[in-house]
C-alpha cells in the first residue's frame, strides 16, 4: 500500500519523474496530480486524526493518501463521474480506518461544513478552461475562461478561509497556462486571490512536470511559433 521511495521534500523544487502508482493510485482520471505531492503536503502539515479537506477531489488522490496516512477526510466534486470514481478507488482496508466521506458539491459554496472545523485544505483545481472536466455542468469552473474562472476562485478562497482553523494551512497546486502565444499567469492570480480572502503565504513551491518533452507535434510547434513548454506548477501554501 506504501512506496519505498518517499522521501519528505525539503526544499521548494520538487521534482517526481515516477508520479507514484502505490496502492490505488493511477494516471487515469486526466489531470490528476502526483501522490508524492499529496503525502508531502498530508505529512508535513497535518497529524494523524487531522480532518483534511480536498474541495475538488477529482481522481481522488489526496483521500486515498489521507487514508493511507490516517487522517480523516472530506471530498467534495461538483461533478458526479469523480464522485464516484473516488468512491471506488476508496474500496481498499487499511488497519486503523479513518473517516472518509466523497460529496457532491461545489467549492464556491461549502455550506455543509462548519467554520474552523478543517485541518488541513489540500487540492488541485482546474487550471480555468485547460481540461474540460465535464459537459455542461453549472459551476464546473473548469468549462470557464480565465476572467470568470478567477471570479469563482475568489469565493473558493473565502470557503477555504472560513472552513479553516486558524494557524492551519491551505495547499493549492495550480499552474499558468498560454493564450495566443502570450503565458497567462494564472499562478499567481489564484495566489493573489487567497492572499485578499485573508491567508498569509507560507511557501511557493515550483514542481516539475514530467510530461512536458519538446517532441513531436510540441517540439515542432515550439520552434516554429517560437514558445518554450510550461514545464512547471506551483504549490502555494497559506496559513490562516
Amino acid at each position: 500500500m506504501t512506496n519505498n521511495k518517499f522521501e519528505l521534500q525539503t526544499n521548494t523544487v520538487w521534482s517526481f519523474p515516477d508520479r507514484g502508482k502505490w496502492a490505488t493510485h493511477g494516471a487515469g482520471y486526466r489531470g490528476n496530480f502526483s501522490p508524492f505531492v499529496a503525502k508531502n503536503i498530508i505529512l508535513r502539515y497535518s497529524s494523524e486524526n487531522d480532518l483534511v479537506l480536498d474541495p475538488f477531489v477529482g481522481g481522488g488522490t489526496t483521500l486515498i493518501e489521507c487514508k493511507l496516512n490516517n487522517r480523516n477526510a472530506i471530498g467534495i466534486d461538483i461533478n458526479p463521474e469523480a464522485v464516484e470514481i473516488t468512491t471506488q478507488k476508496l474500496q481498499f482496508a487499511v488497519q486503523n480506518e479513518p473517516s472518509t466521506k466523497v460529496l457532491q458539491g461545489d467549492a464556491t459554496n461549502l455550506n455543509g461544513i462548519a467554520n474552523n472545523s478543517v485541518d488541513l485544505i489540500c487540492t488541485h483545481p482546474p487550471y480555468a478552461d485547460i481540461i474540460k472536466y465535464s459537459e455542461g455542468i453549472e459551476g464546473d469552473l473548469s468549462l470557464l475562461p480565465i476572467k470568470l474562472f478567477l471570479e469563482k476562485i475568489e469565493a473558493v478562497a473565502k470557503e477555504c478561509y472560513r472552513v479553516l482553523k486558524k494557524d492551519k494551512f491551505c495547499a493549492i497546486v495550480i499552474g499558468d497556462t498560454r493564450k495566443n502565444g502570450m503565458v497567462q499567469p494564472l499562478g499567481f492570480e489564484v495566489m493573489q486571490k487567497f492572499i485578499t480572502a485573508g491567508f498569509r503565504l507560507k511557501e511557493i513551491i515550483i514542481k516539475e512536470q514530467h510530461n512536458c518533452k519538446a517532441t513531436g507535434y510540441w517540439k515542432t510547434n515550439s520552434e516554429k511559433y517560437n514558445f518554450l513548454l510550461l514545464a512547471h506548477e506551483y504549490i502555494f501554501v497559506f496559513k490562516k
